[in-house]
C-alpha cells in the first residue's frame, strides 16, 4: 500500500493536475467514476507498472522475512551409565552454575571397586617390606653359604696337601668325598646369590609394576565413581527436571531433564530468506528486526553467516529411491543475524518469533570512479528505496501487537 501511494504521487497525481488545470476537466463533471479510467489511464497504467517495479526492486535488493527465530539448543541431562538415583541436589526450574552437582547415582559397586584397588596397593606395599626383609636374610644366607664353602674348600686343600706328601695317609675316596662336598657348598653359594638377585628383581621391577597396575585400577575405579555424580556442564536453568531418589535413569532411553544454557537464544537470530535472495544475501549486510516478545522496538542486526546449502534438499540413504517431487516446496536460505550492538537481544525470549529486513549497501560500488552513469543512477535508486522497506518494518512493529492481541484473538 505504501508503495502504491508513493507511486501514485508520481504518476496519477501529475496526470490529474494536467487534466484539471491544463485541460480544465473537473471531478464530478468531466472526470466521473465511470470516466476516471479513460481520463487517467496514462497515470493509472504508469502507477501500476511503477508500483510492481518498485515492489520487485525493494523486496529483491532489500529482502524481508517473517521466518525469524531466536533459536537455541538445549542440553539433555544424562549420566554416562544407567543406574538408580541415590541423591538429588537441585529442583525444577532452578538456576545452576557450571560444575554444580545435579544428582548422584547409587555408587556402592564403584565404592567397592575403589576400596579393592586401595587394598591391593596396601598389599603390594606390605609385599615390598617383606621382600626387603627377605633381601636382608638373603645376604646372611650368602655369607653362611660362602663360609661353609670356604670351610669345605680348606679341608679339601688340607687333605690334598697331605696326600701329596704321603699318599698312604689319606684315602682317595676321602678326597673325592671332600671334592663333592666343596662343589655342593659352591652350588649353595650360587643358589643364595641367585635368590638375592631374584629378590632384587622383585623389588626393583615386579612389585613396582604391580603397584603401578594397582594405581591404574584405583584411578579407573575413581573415574567410574566420579561418573555417578552428574554435574552441570554449563550455567543455565533446569527444565522438566522431576527426578527423585529411586528413579532409574538410562542414557539411551530416559534422560533426567533438560538444561537450557544461560546464553541460549541470546546471541543471534536465525532467519530463513527465500531462495531468490541467494545472490543478494551477503555476510556483512546490515539488517533490522522486530520481535513479538519485544514490541515497538527495532533491533539493528548484521548478517554474520549465510548457509551455503538449502536444508530441504538433504536426504538420508535408505532402501528406497528418493523421488524429488516428495521434497516438497523449495526451502529457504538460512542466515545468521547478530546484534550490531551488545545487549540488543536482551528482553527477547529464546525461541521468540521476529520479522527481519536485510538491506543491500552499494556504497563501495558508488565510490568507484569508473562506474557508468546509468549504473550509478540505478544503485542510488536501490539504496534510496531501502527507506521504504525500513518504514514498512516500523509500521509492522507498531501494528504487530495490535494484530496479535486484537485480531489474533490472544
Amino acid at each position: 500500500m505504501l508503495e502504491l501511494l508513493l507511486c501514485s504521487m508520481l504518476t496519477i497525481l501529475p496526470d490529474y493536475l494536467i487534466r484539471r488545470y491544463g485541460q480544465g476537466k473537473r471531478i464530478g463533471r468531466e472526470i466521473t467514476l465511470y470516466s476516471v479510467w479513460y481520463e487517467l489511464r496514462w497515470g493509472i497504467t504508469a502507477c501500476l507498472i511503477l508500483t510492481v517495479s518498485l515492489i520487485t526492486l525493494i523486496f529483491y535488493f532489500h529482502p524481508s522475512t517473517k521466518n525469524v527465530t531466536a533459536v537455541f539448543r538445549t542440553i539433555s541431562i544424562l549420566p554416562e551409565t544407567a543406574g538408580r538415583v541415590a541423591k538429588v541436589f537441585v529442583g525444577v526450574n532452578e538456576k545452576v552454575e557450571a560444575g554444580a552437582p545435579l544428582f548422584q547415582l547409587d555408587d556402592s559397586e564403584q565404592q567397592a571397586a575403589r576400596e579393592s584397588a586401595q587394598r591391593r596397593i596396601a598389599e603390594i606395599d606390605a609385599e615390598v617390606k617383606v621382600a626387603e626383609t627377605e633381601l636382608a636374610s638373603a645376604d646372611g644366607a650368602i655369607r653362611q653359604a660362602e663360609g661353609a664353602y670356604q670351610q669345605a674348600l680348606n679341608e679339601l686343600e688340607t687333605k690334598q696337601e697331605l696326600m701329596r706328601r704321603n699318599a698312604n695317609v689319606v684315602a682317595t675316596r676321602e678326597i673325592e668325598r671332600l671334592q663333592v662336598a666343596a662343589d655342593g657348598r659352591q652350588g649353595a653359594v650360587d643358589a643364595a646369590i641367585g635368590n638375592k638377585r631374584t629378590l632384587q628383581s622383585r623389588l626393583t621391577s615386579l612389585l613396582p609394576a604391580q603397584r603401578a597396575s594397582a594405581e591404574a585400577a584405583l584411578a579407573q575405579a575413581q573415574v567410574e565413581l566420579d561418573k555417578m555424580l552428574v554435574r552441570a556442564g554449563v550455567a543455565g536453568t533446569l527444565q522438566q527436571f522431576t527426578l527423585r531418589p529411586g528413579d532409574v535413569v538410562n542414557p539411551m532411553l530416559r534422560p533426567a531433564g533438560i538444561l537450557v544454557p544461560a546464553e541460549a537464544g541470546r546471541v543471534a537470530l536465525i532467519a530463513g530468506f527465500g531462495q531468490i535472495e541467494t545472490q543478494v544475501m551477503k555476510v556483512g549486510m546490515i539488517a533490522e528486526a522486530t520481535c513479538i516478545g519485544k514490541p515497538f522496538t527495532i533491533l539493528p542486526m548484521v548478517v554474520t553467516q549465510v548457509q551455503d546449502v538449502v536444508a530441504s534438499g538433504q536426504f538420508r540413504p535408505t532402501d528406497l529411491l528418493i523421488d524429488v517431487q516428495k521434497l516438497g516446496q523449495p526451502g529457504s536460505i538460512t542466515v545468521y543475524l547478530e546484534p550490531l550492538y551488545p545487549g540488543e537481544l536482551e528482553g527477547v525470549p529464546p525461541g521468540g518469533s521476529c520479522i527481519a529486513n536485510a538491506y543491500t549497501n552499494n556504497h563501495d560500488a558508488l565510490a568507484d570512479k569508473n562506474i557508468s552513469g546509468p549504473r550509478w543512477l540505478f544503485l542510488h535508486v536501490v539504496d534510496a528505496v531501502a527507506v521504504v522497506h525500513a518504514a514498512i518494518l516500523r509500521m509492522q512493529a507498531i501494528l504487530l501487537p495490535v494484530q496479535t492481541l486484537v485480531f489474533g484473538g490472544h
